[in-house]
């Protein structure tokens, strides 16, 4: 039994095997993420530069998309800097409390985007069903009394499902068949009875996956009825562009997240799960700003205002 309970020491360490497998094509896979990385970067520091700075984005809309672009930041640094790195060193170790705080980071700042998500759809809710008394309800101080229930509830849903996983011992294999220390991968190690903790995690992705998106649909079912009832074609174009890059990123976010995580532990597929976690930490993030900035006038707008000013 002492045996069993050296994987709660602090030095106990995971070995992230990430993609050995791949292993003649490190160099061309290390370059084209490392691209999509800067890329990513460049493209949400854009957003929260131009919402921050440009007189014209002054609105609770792009309040929420630029902290939901600093979120976006956090959430892949958290991810993408070790992945790249294991990619060339293969095997990578990780200290157990490492693990943990990049498990914790990553359910924190994406459960925080799946609040801020639902957030941005009540705004546009409002906007578009209300919009005589959109200034009434939808003030500064809702937004950053959102903006923080968002980042709380996120922090602290995953700090409760964090402690659980890593309460299990684990004293088969320290191996992790994944780019980085994600639930499944985890859990899949644990050597004991994990029908307690994975009761836990559907709880939580209940909360933070479930419930937001089916507010968001609700918001979204609303939404488009009330822009099908408007008679002005312009106005429905310019609600639709104001709505469809948010209504995108939400189907491509939760879309992804559900499918990795409201499942058994029976239906784990490891290279299955990886090809899916690239996508939604690379490939989605960097796709947000192009779809936030392709159908809105304004953005553009404000775009070409920064490029002018910088000649």
């Amino acid at each position: 039994m002492d045996s069993l309970q050296k994987n709660h020491t602090l030095t106990s360490e995971f070995i992230i095997l990430g993609f050995g497998n791949l292993a003649e094509l490190q160099i061309f896979f290390f370059g084209l993420f490392l691209i999509m990385h800067v890329v990513t970067i460049a493209g949400h520091t854009t957003i929260v530069f131009i919402t921050f700075t440009d007189s014209c984005l002054q609105t609770p809309m792009y309040f929420f998309l630029r902290n939901l672009s600093i979120i976006e930041i956090c959430y892949i640094l958290v991810i993408v800097p070790n992945m790249l790195a294991n990619i060339l060193s293969r095997g990578q170790r990780m200290p157990f409390l490492g693990c943990a705080l990049q498990m914790h980071l990553f359910i924190a700042l994406g459960g925080a985007e799946c609040f801020l998500l639902a957030a941005m759809a009540y705004d546009r809710f409002v906007a578009i069903c209300k919009p005589l008394r959109y200034t009434l309800i939808i003030t500064k101080a809702l937004c950053l009394q959102m903006l923080a229930l968002a980042c709380v509830s996120g922090f602290t849903l995953s700090l409760t499902l964090t402690t659980l996983i890593f309460l299990l011992p684990f004293c088969n294999s320290h191996e992790i068949n994944h780019f980085f220390c994600d639930i499944p991968a985890v859990l899949f190690l644990a050597c004991s009875d994990t029908r307690v903790n994975e009761i836990a995690v559907f709880l939580v992705c209940l909360i933070i996956l479930l419930i937001p998106f089916l507010l968001i649909l609700i918001s979204y079912a609303f939404i488009i009825t009330a822009i099908l009832r408007m008679h002005s074609a312009e106005g429905r174009n310019k609600a639709f562009s104001t709505c469809a890059g948010h209504l995108l990123v939400s189907l491509l976010h939760y879309g992804c997240a559900i499918f990795i995580y409201i499942r058994p532990k029976s239906c784990y597929a490891p290279e299955q799960d990886k090809i899916v976690s690239l996508i939604y930490t690379n490939v989605t993030p960097m796709l947000y700003p192009i779809i936030y900035s392709l159908r809105n006038k304004e953005v553009k707008g404000a775009l070409r205002r920064l490029l002018k000013s910088c000649n």
